[in-house]
């Protein structure tokens, strides 16, 4: 059986609009297991909370309640819902990585800069980093005159490949990975995919949200289904 990297255990997260003093429920009792080698996809319809997962694991959200047990290189397992501002850093930096749906980027950095920052974050010198980087972006289409100016101006499908580059390039423990294709052509998802199936054959745990299900069936070794969550008075009544 293949390494456990992260097992999420019972978790939900709920968004309060203080204005209004309500409760907005997303992701509601998520349970799931990813493992080295191997692509966990999270399924289920618009409004599940499949983002929201995601980002409550990288913590970009805090999660409501619930577990999120991650092993670390090390062989500690550490709970990343209770785990320090510190803790997230050095993880970000050393052993998770994430592709999101939008590129985030310092004004006027040249996309090979862009796509390195992970490998510099780890002490690599700008000039292997930009090796790594030329690789990436080759192999992903994206075209040698844009490597040296900054992605402000690309297209939403360059945007991705550049993200996507950026979210790989270290080879991170676990990989997150939010609809990662969702603005390419069929060549360049085809790259895609097998770029991510070189990842898994390296080691590298899995989690993603795919938009197109036949991605889910090339790609999947384990699939995490969803469901809507319920409106908080619903489960309040329930359970007074």
């Amino acid at each position: 059986m293949q390494d456990l990297i992260l097992n999420v255990d019972g978790l939900s997260k709920q968004f309060l609009l203080h204005e209004q003093q309500k409760r907005i429920p997303s992701a509601s009792h998520v349970s799931l297991e990813v493992r080295a080698g191997r692509l966990t996809a999270l399924i289920g319809p618009t409004g599940a909370g499949k983002s929201s997962v995601l980002k409550c694991i990288y913590r970009t959200y805090l999660p409501s309640c619930g577990r999120i047990l991650y092993c670390t290189a090390a062989g500690h397992v550490l709970d990343l819902a209770q785990a320090s501002e510190h803790q997230i850093l050095e993880l970000r930096r050393r052993e998770i990585g994430f592709v999101t749906q939008f590129l985030h980027y310092l004004p006027r950095q040249p996309t090979l800069d862009v796509v390195a920052q992970p490998l510099y974050e780890r002490g690599v010198g700008r000039e292997e980093g930009h090796s790594r980087a030329r690789e990436l972006l080759s192999a992903l289409k994206v075209p040698e005159r844009l490597w040296n100016i900054s992605p402000a101006t690309f297209s939403g499908g360059e945007k991705q490949r550049v993200n996507l580059a950026r979210g790989v390039i270290a080879r991170p423990r676990l990989l997150l990975l939010d609809e990662p294709t969702a603005s390419l052509d069929p060549e360049t998802t085809g790259v895609v995919v097998a770029l991510l199936q070189s990842l898994k054959a390296e080691g590298v745990a899995m989690l993603a949200i795919f938009h197109h299900p036949e991605l889910v069936a090339r790609l999947a070794d384990a699939v995490a289904e969803l469901n809507p969550p319920r409106p908080i008075e619903e489960v309040i009544e329930e359970h007074p």
